[in-house]
């Protein structure tokens, strides 16, 4: 079964796993994620994706939200976060996918992704560190260095919005898809991407993908959405992840209340992020908005 995932992952640029919540978890996580939504919302919690910005820094120009920053940070309060993201299933998932030890496993985000209230929004096709500006010879050399994390979405609700490209992360775009991918506007029919294809998660499974896959997404006001939105990564990158990972602003993972309130197994993979911080100096922005 690992070894199926992995060959999947590999060869397409995304794997679909099921059962990564737990029965027990479940009512808790569904309970949490509605009472930050609802903080959110209410703009007591400031730390959100703003509807019009598609990439950090988001700002605070919309009161309208598609996603939830940080949380498992301690001012939220909601422990199973943390617990969710530190558990041996997952875990056992990310060590398969980055074929990677325990030891060896990087702490980094963890946000949620909610339907907007107001407003119907898309994200437009980019990869997530690699700019859309990017000639065919710089597309080619930044897709050879981004095998050191993952990234995944795990849906409590039915989910539709995401829409990839598989195996464009072993390739540069095609004129024809760097023509839907110029960093304009979001487009208003995603299936146009030449390759594209449309994901459904149901309740409860996760894909796992290569952020720099070609991906993009949309957002129905009208429909329900709680998807954890997350990703681990591999030391033995490096620091070749600090700009995409630390743009989202995580000093926060480095006080001693957070810290606290993580297992004794958890620990190391905190330690491992705040090394990679404390390296890497001025990250910026992967994307523009």
């Amino acid at each position: 079964m690992v070894s199926e995932l992995k060959a999947t992952y590999e060869e397409q640029g995304y794997v679909v796993v099921p059962g990564l919540i737990s029965d027990e978890d479940r009512p808790e996580l569904e309970a949490a994620c509605d009472r930050v939504i609802t903080l959110t919302r209410k703009g007591t919690w400031p730390h959100r994706r703003t509807v019009g910005k598609q990439f950090p820094p988001y700002g605070d120009d919309n009161p309208d939200s598609w996603g939830v920053q940080h949380v498992m940070h301690p001012e939220l309060g909601e422990p199973i976060f943390s617990k969710w993201y530190t558990s041996q299933p997952l875990v056992g998932v990310a060590k398969s996918l980055l074929e990677c030890h325990e030891e060896d496993l990087q702490m980094e985000l963890f946000n949620l992704l909610i339907n907007p209230e107001g407003h119907n929004f898309a994200l437009r096709w980019h990869r997530d560190d690699v700019s859309e500006k990017a000639t065919e010879e710089e597309e080619r050399e930044a897709l050879q260095h981004w095998h050191y994390g993952i990234q995944w979405n795990t849906a409590l609700y039915q989910d539709s919005c995401l829409y990839i490209v598989p195996k464009s992360h072993k390739n540069p775009r095609t004129e024809e898809q760097r023509s839907h991918s110029n960093g304009m506007a979001p487009p208003n029919d995603p299936s146009s991407m030449p390759g594209a294809i449309r994901l459904t998660l149901q309740p409860g499974e996760s894909v796992f993908y290569n952020s720099n896959i070609l991906h993009c997404a949309t957002y129905s006001s009208a429909e329900r959405r709680a998807t954890l939105h997350a990703t681990m990564g591999d030391v033995r990158g490096g620091s070749s992840r600090a700009r995409n990972i630390l743009q989202h602003g995580l000093d926060w993972m480095k006080e001693d209340k957070f810290r606290a309130g993580l297992d004794e197994k958890s620990r190391p993979m905190l330690d491992r992020l705040i090394a990679m911080r404390n390296s890497a100096g001025e990250v910026g922005f992967s994307l523009e908005n």
